[in-house]
């Protein structure tokens, strides 16, 4: 497990760092003139007949995107408008994302009988029901460009099932001013040090956390730091699959429930009816310190306050403080659907095309999962910069992600189970009890 999470942090700080001072746009612009002034040079002498034949756009075929992140939603929408202008195949896209359930959106779409070309899956278990529907990808021309570290959580068999999307990582995103303000001056590296940090913040008038009840935030993202915080996640995952292990009376959950409190005891007052996006927005204005995202919110700060001066810092608990990467969701090519080649196609233009890859970089503001798409450093932003920092500091301090390790349907429930305790509607241990019994009625399944 640490050799592969090695792996990836290494492979992604390469992504990121190698773009460092060079310019995307620029670097495009220069390619695009160059390949122009070499074709005008070789056609010039050339008749019509010897002149390469273009490739004739397709007529009337669509393929529909079924997909998940509600961040890149308008930039994927305009990609794909872009790609109709240059291929003449339309790309519908249907977004899910933010309050909504997207598993459980998209089983019901599967089951309806509708089946659309690609659709959006994590890996590992949570990609278990979609394996039959997934087209092998191995022999795709971008497959070798992979980040390698990315493949393991959605490969089977040796065959590679999907198109990681992006690498992506969370901590506590926090607004650097506040604390100057507050008077913090370094950043908190225990639990005792984080109750301290929020109480300067209370005493300077900052609210300390931006909270949401959002259940995938605080059934994945906040359920993942205790999970990462043990010695072999993977371990003790099996473990409590098999009931050989409990949430309960692990010390490692108790003391994840005394940072639960923390953030809980200091976040607004109406977190419980707060979702994803005015959790964001009301970050980006500047009304609260710390926020449990991580660089995929850098877009919709930016909508708001570009300005923002804004970094991630690691979360305390157990002996070090711990930030998270991993791959948060991957491309699937549905094998039955209608247009399961030209899907193939348009994932491939994406990722090779000079237009596909502006947008995967800069509008979409994602650190690459393929090594041949340069990260645009500007557009990653302060977030994404504050992590490539920290992680090439402090390797040791970077672990993954693990929820996808559970059955489908168990970080639902968990979330749930989070919101109660948020609401004061259970008890701490009642808490722990409840994500023990969700893993207990799903794996018995």
């Amino acid at each position: 497990m640490k050799k592969g999470i090695t792996m990836l942090l290494t492979a992604a700080l390469f992504v990121v760092l190698a773009g460092c001072g060079n310019g995307n746009n620029g670097g495009n612009a220069g390619n695009n003139q160059a390949g122009t002034a070499s074709n005008t040079e070789t056609n010039a002498g050339q008749t019509n007949a010897e002149k390469p034949a273009e490739e004739p756009k397709k007529e009337n075929v669509t393929i529909k995107v079924f997909q998940f992140k509600v961040e890149i939603a308008e930039a994927l929408q305009k990609m794909a408008e872009a790609y109709e202008q240059e291929t003449g195949v339309k790309v519908e896209v249907e977004t899910h994302g933010g309050g909504e359930d997207y598993s459980a959106l998209l089983k019901a779409e599967l089951a309806a009988g509708e089946e659309p070309e690609i659709f959006n899956s994590a890996g590992w278990a949570g990609f278990d029901p979609y394996v039959d529907r997934a087209t092998d990808l191995s022999g795709e021309a971008w497959a070798k460009d992979l980040v390698e570290a990315s493949k393991a959580q959605i490969s089977r068999d040796g065959k590679l099932l999907g198109m990681p999307m992006n690498l992506e990582a969370y901590g506590f995103t926090y607004n650097k001013d506040l604390f100057a303000k507050a008077g913090i001056t370094a950043l908190p590296q225990t639990l005792d040090e984080l109750e301290a940090a929020t109480k300067k913040l209370q005493d300077a008038g900052i609210t300390p956390f931006a909270l949401t009840s959002e259940w995938w935030s605080m059934g994945i993202h906040t359920l993942n730091i205790a999970l990462a915080n043990h010695e072999d996640p993977a371990t003790f995952i099996e473990d409590v699959k098999a009931g050989k292990a409990t949430f309960k009376d692990d010390p490692v959950m108790k003391d994840w429930l005394r940072l639960v409190d923390i953030m809980f005891a200091n976040g607004q007052k109406n977190a419980l009816t707060t979702d994803y996006n005015t959790q964001v927005a009301e970050f980006s204005a500047g009304k609260y310190a710390m926020i449990q995202h991580g660089n995929w919110i850098q877009g919709m700060v930016d909508e708001v306050n570009p300005e923002l001066n804004l970094g991630m810092m690691p979360v305390p608990l157990g002996a070090k403080p711990y930030m998270f990467t991993g791959v948060p969701n991957n491309w699937i090519v549905n094998n039955k659907s209608a247009h399961a080649e030209e899907a193939k196609a348009f994932l491939n233009w994406m990722v090779s095309s000079e237009t596909g890859k502006k947008y995967i970089a800069t509008d979409f503001k994602f650190i690459p999962a393929v090594s041949t798409i340069a990260p645009d450093t500007a557009a990653i932003g302060k977030i994404g910069g504050d992590f490539a920092t920290f992680a090439q500091e402090h390797a040791d301090q970077v672990k993954g992600w693990n929820w996808d390790r559970f059955p489908d349907g168990i970080t639902q429930q968990w979330g749930s189970a989070m919101q109660e305790y948020l609401g004061k509607q259970i008890s701490g241990d009642e808490l722990l009890g409840k994500l023990d019994k969700a893993v207990a009625d799903i794996v018995k399944r």
